[in-house]
Parts: C-alpha cells; sequence; structure tokens
C-alpha cells in the first residue's frame, strides 16, 4: 500500500465510521506530535479519539482540499464538518453545524502512519456551535 493510499484509508476510515481500518494505516508505535487532549497512543488512540467525535457529530465528514507528498511524508489542508448531536468538550448537543479547516503532515513507514503533525481549527467548530466561554 502506498503511503497515499494508507492516508486516503485512515480517512475512508473517519467518514464511515468503520474506525478499525485505522489499525490498518498507522503504526503501533506512531507518534502523534499534536494529540488532542487524552488521546492514546499509536492506532487506539486515533479509534477512540475519532469515536468521540463520531459520537459527538455523526455525521462527520473530512475532504481533503490539497495533497502534497514526498517518498515519506503526505500532507494535506483538509475541510471537517459536522452537526452536534453528542457532548463535545463538556457541551451538550446543540443541534448545530460547523464547517472548518485543517493542515496535517504525515510520515510514513512501510504505508503506515509513523509521525502526525496537525492542526485543526478547534475555536472555529466552538464558535460555530455557539460556545461562549471555552470549556477547560
Amino acid at each position: 500500500m502506498t503511503n497515499v493510499e494508507a492516508q486516503k484509508k485512515f480517512g475512508e476510515a473517519v467518514n464511515t465510521g468503520k474506525l478499525e481500518m485505522i489499525r490498518d494505516v498507522v503504526a503501533q508505535d506512531a507518534k502523534d506530535h499534536d494529540p488532542a487532549p487524552n488521546q492514546g497512543p499509536g492506532p487506539q488512540g486515533f479509534i477512540d479519539f475519532f469515536t468521540m467525535m463520531r459520537t459527538a457529530f455523526p455525521d462527520l465528514n473530512l475532504e481533503v482540499d490539497h495533497m502534497v507528498t514526498d517518498e515519506d511524508n503526505v500532507s494535506f489542508a483538509y475541510r471537517v464538518s459536522g452537526t452536534h448531536r453528542g457532548e463535545f468538550m463538556g457541551v451538550a448537543p446543540t443541534g448545530k453545524s460547523f464547517k472548518v479547516r485543517g493542515l496535517q503532515i504525515g510520515r510514513f513507514e512501510n504505508g503506515k502512519l509513523k509521525e502526525r503533525w496537525g492542526s485543526s481549527d478547534e475555536l472555529g467548530i466552538l464558535k460555530q456551535l455557539g460556545v461562549e466561554k471555552i470549556p477547560s
């Protein structure tokens, strides 16, 4: 599997909710340099994070706008959107939708994500949900 194919499979797992597919494309000892709060290590950390996100936003959708690759890295700009139907960061469901942008760089070894750096507009999500005070 090429690095781009692995990255696309990760995105498919996020968009479909078939999160166990993440195990196929993330190295057991993968390092996330920008983990979400309480995100554990390796594939399970990503599965747990996206389980939480899909519980809060059952229609969670990630769309890649632009991708740049080299031999070991896959970098992309994306849009992520969803409708707030479950608790998110201690905020009860609002029924409101959000759409924000993000960036990610992934370094791959043997067709599996080994390191990740990235950022999504978390403040933008909270603003669009109508959250006036940022949860601590």
